[in-house]
């Protein structure tokens, strides 16, 4: 096992890693709307999933992969009405690529976010 840890996306705000690489997968922790330098991103779903796509893109990038490599996610909401808008800004994240995904409603994430997204990719 690798733990993996970039400066391009927020630390861990507890004991655990960005992601770990273990053999040719990578299993990314779930991102939320912090900023790198750790600032929560205030404002709506949409600023926070695009925060949050902005951190996952950074962690499978030092893992050496890419959002074409994830073979599946798993979204959390605070608020299942949120999901068309999370959705759509999902899409245009993976473009023609579709991993498995699951979406669960959730009471409450770390931070109140409103939107946590956890990845596992295959590293060629």
């Amino acid at each position: 096992m690798k733990p993996i840890s970039t400066p391009h996306a927020p630390s861990a705000i507890g004991p655990y890693s960005q992601a770990i690489q273990v053999g040719n997968f990578l299993f990314t922790s779930g991102q939320i709307a912090l900023t790198p330098e750790g600032t929560f991103v205030e404002g709506g779903i949409e600023a926070q999933t695009k925060q949050v796509l902005e951190n996952l893109d950074a962690v499978l990038k030092a893992g050496g992969a890419t959002a074409e490599q994830v073979v599946k996610t798993t979204i959390f909401l605070a608020n299942m009405d949120d999901f068309a808008a999370v959705n759509a800004l999902y899409g245009t994240f993976f473009g023609d690529h579709k991993p498995a995904r699951s979406t669960v409603a959730v009471k409450t994430l770390p931070k109140n976010a409103l939107v946590e997204i956890e990845a596992i990719a295959l590293i060629s």
